[in-house]
């Protein structure tokens, strides 16, 4: 028998023996481990709850269903925090925001083909096994309508081995499929697709890197702007969870006359910052810059806003780049901005928003600023990505 002490930041149970590391389990829990690697609870803790899918213990999408909602919400505040410790830092934190669930507007499923016809689904957790997830508690009911075209469109797609990848995101007149496939697109095919995209009323069809069917454009909605992301470009897990963070930038830039948004995407905050300030957008991808643009003058009231493609890792913008703007909003992917903090700590900027999907680089950046003589507000931590160890987050930095 074995007691689990703690969870790690990936929701792995840490058992009494100092060794095991066990899955779907929580602290206090009296577990009994047979040979076989299977587990038994035999004191639950008062935190469990039935799993809401019946997907959770094939599937490897999720890792937290067996905990109630309460206990999830505190574990991923405290892996923010102890990021943070680790660094010497203890702010404020706001309560924790959590999206509801059936809320994940964009999906990656994997598609095969069987001897009865497809296979879509997630794979099982570490395998490449792929089951169907046909009652996934995680996605948006207009994703979850989509498979029988993903089926159809693997039948097409696939190989009798082989595997392809199918990116579903929801738009306001259809899917938007991206299909990535070794498959060559022939012009027999062609027609097929548009057949497919027609009878399923898809907005959009991608075949690698190739548009094949543009039926209405699968624009989002940005503070009330319209863009449409390029295909697989990179958009929020859930629109919950994008107003979330966008209203604590707002927030943090309230008083903010001209604005660097750095790391800027397809502007999920440049375009509706730019209600009330003028914005400068940065961001490596010059195709999700064009989105952005196209955005902006098809807008309605809107502040300046101006577009710069940019490397911020091998080339930051430097402080007298930044000596034009009062505030920075940074949103670096997982590796952090180590190299744009730098000169940003160098800067005169004063505000500075920073919004992460990362907590242990996020608390590195942050300790730099810090030291570079900021003072760090509050933190408000999003949990956009619910059942799973995924948590993000947004700092307030007012130069001192």
């Amino acid at each position: 028998m074995l007691t689990i002490e703690s969870l790690n930041h990936l929701g792995l149970g840490r058992a009494s023996d100092g060794q095991s590391v066990l899955p779907r389990v929580l602290p206090g829990e009296l577990v009994d481990v047979a040979q076989d690697g299977t587990i038994r609870i035999v004191t639950p803790s008062a935190d469990r709850v039935a799993a809401p899918c019946r997907h959770f213990k094939s599937c490897g999408g999720c890792a937290m269903q067996h905990a109630n909602d309460g206990f999830v919400a505190d574990w991923k505040q405290d892996i923010v925090a102890k990021a943070l410790q680790a660094r010497g830092l203890d702010p404020d934190f706001k309560p924790i925001v959590t999206s509801p669930a059936q809320s994940r507007r964009r999906a990656k499923y994997s598609g095969r083909r069987t001897k009865k016809g497809a296979m879509v689904g997630f794979h099982t957790k570490g395998s490449d096994t792929v089951i169907a997830v046909p009652d996934c508690q995680l996605v948006t009911p207009a994703l979850t309508a989509s498979q029988p075209v993903l089926e159809a469109l693997t039948l097409l797609a696939c190989s009798r081995k082989g595997e392809i990848d199918l990116t579903v995101t929801e738009a306001a007149h259809g899917p938007d499929i991206l299909v990535e496939t070794d498959k060559d697109l022939t012009p027999q095919l062609r027609v097929e697709l548009a057949g497919l995209a027609n009878k399923y009323g898809l907005s959009r069809l991608v075949w690698n890197d190739e548009p094949v069917v543009v039926i209405n454009p699968p624009a989002q909605d940005f503070g009330g702007s319209k863009v449409t992301p390029p295909p697989g470009a990179f958009l929020q897990a859930t629109k919950h969870g994008e107003l979330a963070l966008l209203s604590a930038v707002e927030q943090i830039t309230s008083k903010a006359i001209r604005i660097v948004d750095l790391f800027a995407g397809c502007g999920t905050f440049t375009l509706p910052l730019a209600k009330r300030a003028e914005v400068h957008a940065v961001e490596g991808e010059s195709h999700m810059l064009a989105a952005l643009d196209k955005g902006w003058r098809e807008g309605h009231e809107l502040r300046k806003v101006t577009t710069e493609t940019r490397d911020l890792f091998r080339r930051p913008l430097e402080p007298d780049e930044l000596g034009y703007f009062d505030t920075a909003v940074i949103d670096p992917p997982r590796a952090g901005a180590e190299a744009q903090i730098d000169t940003l700590c160098r800067s005169d900027i004063g505000t500075i928003a920073m919004v992460s999907c990362n907590p242990v680089t996020f608390a590195r950046d942050a300790k730099s600023l810090v030291d570079a003589g900021f003072d760090m507000g509050w933190v408000q931590t999003v949990d956009q990505f619910r059942w799973s160890a995924h948590v993000e987050l947004v700092a307030a930095f007012t130069r001192k």
